[in-house]
């Protein structure tokens, strides 16, 4: 599923989100409600989704929105090892080029939202905001790669900055044709700083940003994550 889908149809385990939601990193009792949020999502859209939600991965760091002790929101993070990232099943040549600029690569995936939360920008933006703290603030790494479906492309470079790294190609994983993006994390990081915490001022830049944490609740976030 992707933020286009999720807007149409963290910090650590107490941070309130909007619409009395809770966004948190998911202890590994969650980990169950994450896959099969993904699945049922997935399953939706005619996705092959047995791969990527039915099996734990330890490789995962899963953040969740949730109402009680129910997943209403989820995306995955996954960081470059010797094993590689999921990507590398399709654009293994474009990531290893990356990788010889020295660039530190992790992976956002497994994104599925409720439909009871689905046009909810703030929800969203804060799932992504836990990832972005978790792969770039608290591991270093500053580009972020991303396997979108071709219509979701615009969406994706519109609403978060990111640019296309390589054309559409055959994803097995999902039966479904994807394209690799990029978003370079300092930018992410330059326009939270600039514009997050301010959901009033989203007309000013028509990205995602504004929705994200604002400042003081990202420093918060980040300590309470560094315990």
């Amino acid at each position: 599923m992707s933020f286009e889908e999720a807007n149409e149809a963290a910090c650590d385990r107490s941070t309130e989100a909007a619409a009395g939601l809770v966004i948190r990193t998911a202890a590994d009792e969650y980990h169950a409600g994450a896959h099969g949020l993904v699945a049922r999502r997935y399953a939706d859209r005619g996705y092959l989704s047995k791969d990527l939600s039915s099996h734990a991965d330890a490789a995962l760091t899963i953040c969740s929105a949730f109402e009680g002790h129910t997943t209403v929101g989820t995306i995955a993070v996954r960081l470059d090892s010797p094993r590689g990232l999921n990507a590398d099943a399709v654009f293994a040549a474009e990531l290893d080029q990356l990788r010889c600029e020295d660039r530190r690569l992790c992976e956002f995936g497994r994104l599925a939202m409720d439909h009871q939360v689905s046009d909810n920008k703030q929800v969203l933006a804060r799932l992504f905001h836990l990832a972005y703290l978790h792969a770039h603030r608290l591991s270093g790494c500053d580009l972020l790669v991303v396997e979108v479906n071709p219509r979701h492309v615009a969406f994706y470079r519109r609403m978060l900055g990111f640019k296309v790294c390589a054309a559409m190609r055959l994803n097995p994983r999902v039966n479904a044709p994807a394209v690799l993006l990029t978003l370079d994390l300092q930018h992410a990081h330059e326009q939270i700083a600039c514009y997050g915490g301010n959901p009033d001022g989203a007309a000013l830049t028509r990205t995602l940003y504004p929705y994200f944490f604002g400042v003081e609740e990202e420093t918060a976030m980040l300590a309470r994550l560094r315990q």
